[in-house]
């Protein structure tokens, strides 16, 4: 069975079928509260970094550079192992949902760590 690994906005309502819901933004969503994100974690640590997030700027034509660079940050990055084993155990229990703040639902940095996440489970 695949592990059941989900994307939401931050800025949709959370919801019991979103299950363990971690947070992977290295900034906190604007106005929304902590009691209305409902997060288990935050892990902003295994965000992209300032620097590539702002080159990335959320535009389109960007994202197959920020993806191949964001994944080299990933595998770089020394709490990788740590979030792996984090999201394995929870998986364990049903869903995790990981949570974002970009308008764009198919270009975004969870995107490129959900499929970083999958590849090594």
């Amino acid at each position: 069975m695949a592990p059941d690994l989900a994307l939401k906005r931050a800025y949709e309502e959370a919801s019991p079928s979103d299950g363990c819901r971690v947070l992977v933004d290295r900034l906190w969503p604007r106005g929304v509260s902590k009691e209305a994100l409902r997060v288990e974690r935050w892990w902003k640590e295994i965000a992209p970094s300032t620097q590539l997030r702002q080159e990335f700027a959320h535009k389109e034509d960007r994202f197959a550079e920020f993806a191949e660079h964001y994944r080299g940050e990933l595998n770089a990055n020394p709490m990788g192992p740590e979030f792996l084993g984090w999201v394995r155990e929870r998986l364990r229990e049903g869903r995790v949902s990981l949570i974002y703040a970009a308008k764009d639902t198919a270009h975004n940095q969870a995107v490129v760590l959900r499929d970083w996440v999958l590849e090594r489970l």
